[in-house]
This record gives structure tokens, C-alpha cells and sequence, in this order.
């Protein structure tokens, strides 16, 4: 049966930006959820410091909880070798710190689409990258796991692999028994795309994820791909919400994530209005995953 996590969504400005919320204060929160695990930040201002990594360890461990997935981004399509290579650095140092906290999950993306980089040439340089950082991971037990991700929220351009067809051919071209996808159905919507369709192309290959929802503040999905489907800034159209009210089909999701023999870490990226949201959207997944996944 799949183990359910969860994010700091509603929480990432204070953890990250103006520190006016503790790491300590989150585990605490979330320690009272229904859930599993805590999905981690790479960007906690806390994290910066080292010595801290093995005391949120036992924080979350103390509640009876465990640390299964490190959420980060790299930037692997800078033309600059010397950038990328810093990149590289970088996701070392993240796994590193997924080994520390106790994980298995540590996540890779693509990096940004830069208007001068071509499909093949933008694949090439993401897929060397991660193929660069898999034996460091494969010492650590990790798994690097590529998320159909969206825009991280300093980059100035969309993912790359941000499309269906693009992000499949980078699957495609990476075979290691330490790399899988992250499957977030929300992000597909924010690319003009059915979460559904996708989760099909790479269900095999899927070994965690992200669970969250969107619905439409006006218009169809019709609009939203006419005019904002993979444009830079957050599709204006599109809100987070309560997960199991708004676009995705989670029963779709779990039939076909049960069909392929998924059975590892579901993490929450929700709670946007506060706790009482999160909770009820723990209560939901909790009953899909039961109903699909029986004991």
C-alpha cells in the first residue's frame, strides 16, 4: 500500500524567504497529520547548516515519522559547461543530504527552456547531467527521481522538459535502477495537457508522487491551452485547491498507478489555506488509496 507525505506548501515563504517559521515548527504541524512521511526542501534556510541535518532527522523520526523524498532543482541546460558542472555539484550535495536525512527519493529536473536550445540539444544536456550524478546516488541507495515539473520559482524560464513528448524522450533516454519520475498530475494541466494521457506514456517508470489539485477559476481547459498552456509565470486561470475537488481523477490516477504495480511514496503538495485543508485532503487520498490498494 502506498505511504502517504507531505509538503510545505502553504509554508515556503516563511521556511525559505523570511524564516518566520521553524523547521521545528513544521514537523510539528505535520507530525499531527494521518501521513507517513515529511517531504523535504532542499531551500529551508535552516538546511544551510549541516549540523542541522541530523536533528530534524530525529525530530521527524521522534514523531514516528521518516524523511522519504528531497525536493530540489537543478538547472542542467545552461549552454555553460562550467554552470552545468556547478548544477552537478549542487544535486551531489542534495543527495548527500537525502542520505543524511534518511531518504531514498532525491529529485531532478531538467533545468530551464532557454529560447536557444533545441529538443535534442536540450535532452542531451539534461540527460548527460543526470547520468553524471547516478553513480554518486547509487552509492547513497538513492534514487534520483525526475518530476514533470513546471517553473521552479526563481528560474526565469519554464522547464524544459515541461511537454509531454519532451519529457518523455528524456525518460526515455535514461535506464538506471536508480532513476524513475515523480508523477505530478497538477503540473500536466499548467503545460496544456491530460495529467491522464501522460501518466499512461510513463506509468512504468513512475516510482513516486506528487499529489495536489487544480480547478479552473474561469473558462475550460479549452482556454487555459489556447492561451497560457506552457507560457512563463503560473497559469492565471489555474488555482490549487482542495485535493478531490477539482480537476484531477485521482480513482483514473490510483487504477492505473495500481495497474503498473505502484507501491511506494504519495507526498501532498497542498494546504495552501491552511491546515484544515491539508487534513482533509490527507482524509481523501487516504480513502482512495484504501479503496484502491485493499488490505
Amino acid at each position: 500500500m502506498p505511504k502517504l507525505a507531505a509538503f510545505p506548501k502553504a509554508f515556503m515563504q516563511a521556511l525559505c524567504k523570511d524564516g518566520t517559521m521553524k523547521v521545528s515548527e513544521w514537523i510539528e504541524l505535520a507530525s499531527k497529520l494521518d501521513i507517513d512521511g515529511l517531504e523535504w526542501y532542499a531551500g529551508f534556510i535552516e538546511m544551510a547548516d549541516r549540523s542541522n541535518w541530523s536533528v530534524f532527522r530525529k525530530q521527524v523520526e521522534d514523531k514516528g515519522k521518516q524523511i522519504p523524498m528531497m525536493c530540489c532543482s537543478p538547472d542542467f541546460t545552461h549552454p555553460d559547461k562550467a554552470f552545468r558542472d556547478k548544477e552537478i555539484q549542487k544535486q551531489k550535495g542534495w543527495i548527500d543530504m537525502t542520505y543524511e536525512l534518511g531518504g531514498s527519493y532525491c529529485r531532478v529536473l531538467s533545468g530551464q527552456r532557454r529560447p536557444e536550445l533545441t529538443i535534442e540539444e536540450g535532452v542531451k544536456l539534461a540527460a548527460d547531467c543526470i547520468h553524471e550524478c547516478l553513480p554518486y546516488a547509487r552509492e547513497r541507495n538513492i534514487t534520483l527521481i525526475l518530476e514533470n515539473h513546471y517553473k521552479d520559482d526563481f528560474w526565469e524560464y519554464p522547464e524544459f522538459a515541461q511537454k509531454m513528448d519532451v519529457f518523455g524522450m528524456l525518460v526515455d533516454s535514461i535506464h538506471d535502477p536508480n532513476f524513475g519520475v515523480n508523477y505530478d498530475p497538477s503540473n500536466t494541466y499548467l503545460a496544456g495537457e491530460d495529467p491522464l494521457e501522460l501518466l499512461r506514456k510513463v506509468s512504468h517508470r513512475v516510482v513516486t508522487m506528487h499529489a495536489s489539485d487544480r480547478y479552473l477559476k474561469e473558462g475550460t481547459i479549452e482556454d487555459l491551452r489556447k492561451e497560457e498552456g506552457g507560457a512563463a509565470g503560473y497559469a492565471k486561470r489555474l488555482s490549487h485547491g482542495e485535493i478531490g475537488k477539482g480537476l484531477n481523477d485521482y480513482d483514473a490516477i490510483f487504477s492505473e498507478l495500481k495497474r503498473v504495480g505502484f507501491d511506494n511514496w504519495i507526498s501532498i503538495e497542498d494546504g495552501v489555506d491552511g491546515m484544515a485543508q491539508l487534513e482533509r485532503s490527507v482524509a481523501f487520498l487516504r480513502r482512495k488509496i484504501n479503496e484502491h490498494w485493499p488490505q
